[in-house]
């Protein structure tokens, strides 16, 4: 939501080189984002507790966001911004993790989906977690609310909606509250790890326990109780459900891995490194665009904030919007790469729930700290790296359309060779392999 916003606020501020300086922006949250994410992981699944961390997480977004609302000098803006780091991380390791904990395992990868589509309908870079700019909602309001109100139009919706959302997460009900009053809905979660043969509350399997018996369940204790019906006399069974507490058999808690021990764990597994690349690649593609994009528009077609913010929405549902000119090509092409840039994040957070089912100890607040660390550090290095090739180079937009063709050929080759179970990769071989067999067979029957 700040990006069509910031590079015009800096210049009103009187700083020059505004490309790189919201580069620097953007750096500052995504280096809060990666040095806050390992502890948050930890502790997140230490305490497996998600209801707190988001409310103490959205607490502090909310204060960023005013921080950087009346910031007079840079040097508060980038503090504001490491703020929201910090709060950003929070959000996205424990509430992908919270949707992992709660859905059953054959439809987790479309309710992350579906987390996603709320992501690129409504999220900008100050209003939720990340930074990700496909979104539909942030900018157009964003540019609109500038247009009419002044830049703290923008800062004062993000504080609304996170209000908003602040009042929804006090309305969490966690699993393992859930399962205490409904039995229903322990059964309908614990099919979500029926693959890994016993899972604790926060996704980690145990073989140690793996034979121990449930969690605790509910008392389904009968009472009799008599109606008259005339003549006769009926005896009605009424069903009482007491929650009751662990009992003995109960499995224990998990033997919690070192965060070396985490980190080796994933390192030597190649389809875990996997979509860990590709977050901290798709972070780089996409942020290496955002400090450059507003002043490319501005400077190229005389664009300001409104018209910025129409453009994302315009990307994205073009026959919503009429431009003429050469803008339609150039709308064109930047729908495409939101439509299939938003294909990407889900069937990579998806693969890391996948991961998690596949690895003892290792939990799901464990992987999205690691996605949510790579995606940091990527969004880190784009954004620099985009906003000095605008500023240094002839021709700047070019020169970052050719970075990130480059490095969306390096992830179309690692998606290839280690991503799923098989890798297309090894699929192909096996194809090969089967056509190669057949080939022979049918040369042996003709000579024979």
């Amino acid at each position: 939501m700040i990006v069509p916003v910031i590079p015009f606020r800096l210049q009103d501020l009187g700083y020059a080189d505004v490309s790189s300086l919201v580069g620097w922006l953007l750096f500052a949250y995504s280096a809060a984002l990666v040095i806050s994410t390992p502890p948050i992981a930890y502790l997140s699944e230490r305490h497996k507790n998600r209801r707190i961390p988001l409310l103490c997480g959205l607490v502090a977004l909310i204060g960023s966001q005013i921080l950087l609302m009346e910031a007079p000098t840079y040097w508060l803006m980038a503090l504001a911004r490491v703020a929201q780091g910090v709060s950003g991380s929070v959000i996205w390791v424990v509430g992908l993790a919270l949707i992992c904990d709660t859905v059953p395992e054959a439809i987790v990868g479309k309710q992350l989906g579906l987390a996603m589509i709320g992501m690129s309908l409504g999220s900008g870079s100050s209003t939720t977690s990340a930074a990700f700019r496909h979104f539909l909602v942030g900018p157009p309001i964003s540019g609109a609310l500038d247009n009419r109100f002044g830049f703290r139009g923008p800062f004062i919706f993000g504080v609304i909606v996170t209000g908003v959302e602040f009042i929804c997460r006090l309305l969490i009900i966690e699993r393992k509250e859930a399962a205490r009053w409904d039995a229903s809905t322990s059964a309908l979660v614990e099919s979500n790890h029926a693959s890994r043969e016993h899972v604790n509350a926060y996704g980690a399997t145990n073989q140690a326990v793996k034979n121990e018996g449930p969690g605790p369940a509910t008392e389904i204790a009968t009472q009799p109780q008599t109606q008259n019906t005339g003549t006769d006399t009926d005896t009605v069974q009424v069903a009482a459900i007491q929650p009751t507490e662990a009992t003995e058999t109960q499995p224990q808690a998990q033997a919690h891995l070192t965060v070396m021990g985490l980190l080796l764990k994933m390192v030597k597994s190649p389809r875990a490194m996997a979509p860990v690349f590709l977050s901290f690649a798709y972070g780089i593609i996409i942020t290496a665009q955002e400090p450059a994009l507003p002043l490319y528009l501005q400077s190229t077609y005389n664009f300001d904030v409104s018209k910025i913010g129409l453009v994302y929405i315009a990307a994205i549902v073009p026959s919503f919007i009429s431009f003429k000119g050469s803008i339609v090509y150039f709308l064109a092409m930047f729908a495409c790469i939101n439509f299939f840039f938003a294909a990407v994040i889900s069937p990579i957070t998806a693969e890391l729930a996948a991961v998690t089912r596949s690895m003892d100890g290792v939990g799901y607040g464990h992987v999205y700290g690691a996605f949510n660390i790579a995606y940091g550090i990527g969004s880190a290095v784009g954004p620099v790296i985009g906003g000095q090739l605008y500023d240094h180079t002839s021709n700047g937009w070019m020169a970052i359309a050719f970075f990130d063709l480059g490095m969306i050929a390096a992830c179309t080759l690692i998606t290839a060779c280690f991503l799923g179970d098989p890798t297309v990769l090894r699929t192909m071989m096996i194809r090969l392999r089967a056509c190669r067999r057949l080939r022979e067979r049918r040369r042996g029957v003709v000579a024979v």
